[in-house]
């Protein structure tokens, strides 16, 4: 179990079970508000609850992983997302349902610390095991949602369940999985952890509450300034530290810096959006003027087909890497994510228009997601492979927050007055934000100095994780 497919198929289970549970809840939430009498308010708090969690455990898990064992924080984490599913689907309450999607948070480690056993058991296989299992992810959140929409049909809390069968494989799997052999040493530093928890949560909360409580006004205004100061601290004590929770010097890496920008701007356009598309799926055409009129299961249909769409972008990259360089490659996912939203912008008046858009936005989801994983791989020493992962998938939750956000202010903008519509012009707007921020990441992608030239090619290729040049082939 050491390395090869055997490996990677036990890997494979810990990310089905981790899309799985980001697909599943999010549908059953209005059905489940009715029947648990959670008003919208309290839905709402529940997911924000749900970005906290993402955002404070990132950083938390991936150090720890670094410090005491890729595979010991996994199973913690495996533990904690169990724990989490089967207290919801057992005793569904607002109060389980709170306690449970914070437990769930964990799951945010999963993808780091895998990587960081990948990379230390099977180097050889790192941008191939990578690409799989951002695949897997993408199918089996959109699965997720599906399959508990289908079985929540007559009974609301039945959705719940779904997770429950899927976390004790990959419970299974935790155990059977090898340990990293990368080097550890240095303490956790609590102090700069309580920091960076502070100030990531008053960010999160800037982002998720914005809305509601006013850009403009003094409590959003003074969060977000809380933000900063808290965050300015933590740099300042994690600069003057022997044993910092995250290195200032990685934070500086030119080129990790530059993937996490992308990775960033791929996040506020693709993710960003898909509450928006779902609206535009579900709006009637002679209500609203616009929309295509789908009920939730159809809904759920092209989802599905936007993931498998990212299915594929994701296997394809690893072959696209080796014809091409990782600028390339990070360019085209931009040019992909531009192109999608224009074509948005120009043709949404019928389902075959509409679709062949969001394929392409699909399409380069997975590009973006196996690429920018990759690279924050390989672009640190290995002892620090997934607090660079952890710190990439932080960027992605961030960029998808604001993303949303930025697209709620649209939608704010041009509410139709008397009516719970949006005009098509809010739409208009969002995407073509969209598609901007697109071409700001392309432009990024053409800043990363990419060591797989022509001439080194063939030297990079046979070199491991541990020898090669950053960004090279692993």
């Amino acid at each position: 179990m050491s390395s090869g497919p055997a490996m990677l198929a036990t890997m494979a289970v810990v990310v089905l079970f981790s899309g799985i549970v980001q697909g599943y809840l999010t549908p059953l939430l209005p059905e489940l508000g009715l029947r648990l009498h959670i008003g919208s308010v309290g839905q709402n708090n529940i997911y924000l609850l749900s970005q906290l969690a993402f955002a404070v455990m990132t950083p938390l898990l991936s150090r720890l992983g670094d410090l005491y064992g890729h595979r010991r924080l996994l199973r913690v984490a495996l533990a904690m997302v169990t724990g989490g599913s089967l207290l919801m689907a057992g005793w569904p309450s607002a109060a389980t349902l709170a306690v449970g999607v914070v437990l769930q948070g964990a799951l945010v480690g999963f993808f780091p610390l895998l990587v960081g056993i990948l990379r230390s058991n099977a180097p050889e296989r790192n941008r191939t095991g990578i690409s799989l299992l951002v695949g897997v992810l993408l199918i089996s959140i959109g699965v997720g949602g599906l399959v508990a929409g289908v079985l929540s049909e007559r009974h609301a809390a039945a959705g719940l369940w779904v997770a429950v069968p899927v976390a004790v494989l990959a419970v299974v799997a935790g155990l059977l999985l090898p340990d990293s052999d990368a080097a550890r040493g240095g303490r956790f530093h609590f102090g700069a952890a309580a920091l960076l928890t502070a100030g990531l949560v008053a960010l999160v909360l800037v982002l998720a509450q914005g809305s509601a409580w006013g850009w403009a006004s003094p409590l959003t205004l003074g969060t977000c300034a809380g933000a900063v100061v808290v965050l300015a601290a933590w740099v300042a004590v994690e600069r003057g530290s022997a044993h910092p929770l995250v290195s200032v010097r990685m934070l500086s890496n030119r080129r990790l810096a530059v993937v996490s920008g992308y990775t960033f701007c791929a996040a506020f356009a693709t993710i960003g959006f898909l509450g928006a598309n779902a609206l535009f799926l579900g709006a009637s055409p002679s209500q609203a003027g616009y929309g295509l009129g789908m009920g939730p299961q159809t809904i759920a249909t092209v989802s599905l087909a936007m993931v498998i769409a990212g299915f594929v972008g994701s296997t394809l990259t690893p072959r696209l890497a080796r014809r091409v360089d990782d600028r390339a490659v990070l360019a085209l996912g931009g040019a992909l994510i531009a192109l999608g939203f224009l074509g948005l912008i120009l043709f949404h008046d019928t389902l075959a228009e509409y679709l062949a858009a969001v394929l392409v936005v699909g399409l380069a989801t997975g590009l973006f997601e196996s690429i920018t994983r990759t690279l924050a791989a390989e672009i640190v020493d290995e002892q620090e492979t997934a607090l660079a992962v952890g710190l990439n998938e932080l960027a992605l939750s961030l960029g998808a927050a604001i993303g949303a956000a930025v697209i709620g202010a649209f939608f704010a903008a041009h509410a139709v007055r008397g009516t719970a519509y949006i005009g098509i012009s809010g739409y208009l707007w969002s995407w073509g934000a969209c598609a901007c921020v697109g071409v700001l990441g392309a432009a990024l992608a053409l800043c990363y100095r990419s060591h797989r030239t022509a001439g080194t090619r063939a030297a990079a290729g046979r070199q491991s994780d541990h020898t090669a040049p950053s960004g090279g082939l692993a």
